[in-house]
């Protein structure tokens, strides 16, 4: 059995861009982010301490990116991986990012890395 918790469209203002004009402004990037968790305790107890917490997950994504300059979109969505496995513990993993608008005909463009 493979449980997820999953978090989608999470938006995020950025300072992000391979040209220094990007980074006078902030860009919006969109997150679909699927984590691989064992929910059988959490089931087995009916209890909220062994979930994983989406909100704290949100919370830290968003405190990361909005304060952490960058050039690259492929750069946060490694970096956001390496934080997920290494504050909550999370084996596997798969991160969607998008920046959208940054080709004038796609609605988005982005990035999917996953971890295993």
């Amino acid at each position: 059995m493979t449980d997820k918790v999953f978090i989608n469209e999470l938006t995020v203002f950025a300072s992000i861009g391979a040209y220094d004009w990007e980074h006078t402004i902030k860009q919006r990037l969109i997150f679909n982010i699927e984590m691989e968790w064992d929910f059988s305790q959490a089931v087995a107890e009916d209890n909220v301490e062994h979930c994983l917490n989406y909100a704290d997950v949100s919370e830290k994504i968003l405190d990361f990116v909005e304060k952490t300059p960058f050039k690259l979109v492929e750069t946060v969505a490694y970096k956001v991986a390496d934080l997920l496995q290494n504050e909550f513990g999370i084996k596997k993993l798969r991160i969607e990012l998008h920046k959208p608008k940054a080709v004038a005909q796609a609605n988005s463009v982005g990035v999917i890395i996953t971890r295993e």
